[in-house]
């Protein structure tokens, strides 16, 4: 075995070793010298340490058109945005999905992405995120497609972030920001607004920068000011952050007591024992098909990330004839900012509150185990794991066989649907039926006909087994909780007691 240290002319490019349908192409011109040469044949997937540190394109991101008018007109609108991302653990198509759903976040922004590259290092630079090297690098792509805003997949300290943006030279936004930006343009009532708010702010007030005359002292210093005014003063910069932190203050309070409402109407629903089924799920996995598909509620749909935030509540019933709600939670994703998860704690309350879990997974998505995991991860943030969960596999009739046997097979309570086609809902409202609580009381009442009231009861709160209509009344045989049974009591006859 010899080992070469000078390049081979005709030798194979790396970017041909990646797995199929991936696109990399090394972006500064690079002579490759492999480790280990075996009769002129490569000893395995070695490269320079150059080269694998080197950034590489991701193919299929771009969503520039190619129709003049079309690029013209939406050039007024969007902004031009780079993707770079760090892969450091797991494969080279995680790393690729990852990126692909950056991009799918930056477009449902409203941006339209002109190229998306990625650097294999152990764990992202302290100072610029991708490294001084590699930042010039993407410095000369920004300046070559013409972009105006580099996106970084992940979350960025405030040093990186202006550390970048000193080398790139346009601005520099993380992921977190992305996904606030998003959720900034889809909140659409109060409490949705106020929640939103409450995460940008903490997510800004250490990202505050000062220059110029933010440096500047407010008051202090001089001999006519009088008391109070003496000392080195507050800076402009200070006082914004105090301000900040006054705004989320008033913020917390408000969604505090908008909580208090939302909590009563959960109280009464708990009151008069209807049993709750939330349908929670990684973005775009179809909960909002889902529920319009098993109530014909009519919730905004769109094949868009994040299209509801607020949660929508609507009454269903089993096949049985058993009432319950069922609620649309906000989507979950990969990396969730905390910000939002503490923000949006009271809306996701409402899973937790749930007697039921309908966790809605993509299955045609090239990575649902992922999205399986993503979710539960915020769920437990939330003190929901001792709630039943049924994983329902959505766009069955677009998802490969083959995966779907997989879920399948790994995940023991779940079932293949297609909220487009109906596919497999009859066996999923037949499911919900068997899972949901159940009344804990039997008891056989003879009710007068004057108090039609508990019989009405006895049909929307619990199951009728069996109902007679009698000269004395409606002699019924049901089961029901233990607030209407101890109604009917007084109304059981002599020989069932």
């Amino acid at each position: 075995m010899t080992s070469s240290s000078s390049p081979s002319q005709d030798a194979q490019s790396p970017a041909q070793n990646y797995p199929e349908g991936l696109r990399a192409d090394a972006l500064m011109e690079e002579d490759v010298a492999w480790s280990h040469e075996i009769d002129g044949e490569r000893d395995g997937d070695q490269f320079d340490r150059s080269e694998r540190a080197a950034l590489r394109r991701v193919a299929g991101l771009s969503t520039e058109l190619e129709d003049v008018t079309e690029v013209e007109y939406r050039q007024l609108r969007l902004e031009r945005v780079v993707l770079v991302g760090v892969w450091t653990s797991g494969t080279a198509t995680d790393a690729d999905n990852s990126l692909a759903e950056l991009a799918a976040l930056a477009e449902t922004a409203g941006a339209l992405v002109l190229d998306g590259v990625i650097q294999r290092r152990d764990k992202p630079d302290a100072a610029t995120y991708i490294g001084s090297g590699k930042a010039n690098e993407l410095r000369d792509i920004v300046l070559e497609t013409g972009a105006d805003t580099v996106i970084c997949d992940g979350e960025l300290s405030p040093g990186q972030l202006i550390h970048l943006e000193d080398v790139v030279k346009v601005k520099v936004i993380d992921r977190t920001a992305l996904i606030l930006d998003i959720f900034a343009q889809h909140a659409k009532s109060r409490e949705g607004k106020a929640q939103v708010a409450l995460a940008q702010m903490q997510y800004m007030l250490p990202r505050l920068r000062g220059w110029g005359q933010s440096l500047s002292r407010q008051m202090g210093g001089g001999k006519g000011g009088g008391l109070a005014t003496r000392g080195p003063g507050e800076t402009k910069i200070e006082t914004d952050r105090r301000r900040i932190r006054e705004k989320m203050a008033k913020m917390r309070r408000e969604i505090a007591d908008m909580k208090t409402g939302r909590e009563i109407k959960r109280q009464e629903r708990r009151r008069n024992k209807v049993p709750s089924v939330a349908i929670a799920g990684y973005t775009n996995a179809g909960k909002s098909s889902l529920l319009n598909r098993l109530t014909g509620a009519g919730v905004l749909v769109e094949n868009s990330l994040f299209a509801t935030l607020d949660p929508t509540v609507r009454r269903a019933e089993t096949p049985s004839g058993r009432l319950y709600t069922l609620v649309d939670t906000v989507g979950f994703v990969r990396h969730l900012p905390h910000h939002l998860v503490e923000a949006f704690r009271s809306t996701m309350e409402e899973v937790g509150d749930s007697d039921l879990i309908l966790h809605v997974v993509d299955g045609s998505h090239p990575a649902p185990e992922e999205q399986l995991a993503a979710v539960r991860e915020v769920v437990r943030d939330v003190g929901a794991t001792k709630v039943p969960e049924i994983v329902v596999i959505n766009k069955a009739d677009a998802a490969d066989p083959l995966v779907l046997q997989r879920l399948m097979r790994n995940e023991k309570h779940s079932i293949a649907v297609s909220a487009r086609t109906g596919q497999g809902i009859d066996e999923l409202l037949a499911l919900i039926d068997v899972e949901l609580p159940r009344p804990s009381v039997e008891i056989e009442a003879l009710v007068p006909y004057t108090l039609g009231r508990l019989v009405a009861r006895a049909h929307t709160d619990g199951e009728v087994i069996s109902e007679e209509h009698t000269p004395e009344g409606t002699l019924l045989k049901v089961r029901v909780h233990e607030e209407l049974a101890a109604e009917l009591t007084p109304y059981v006859p002599a020989r069932a007691v």
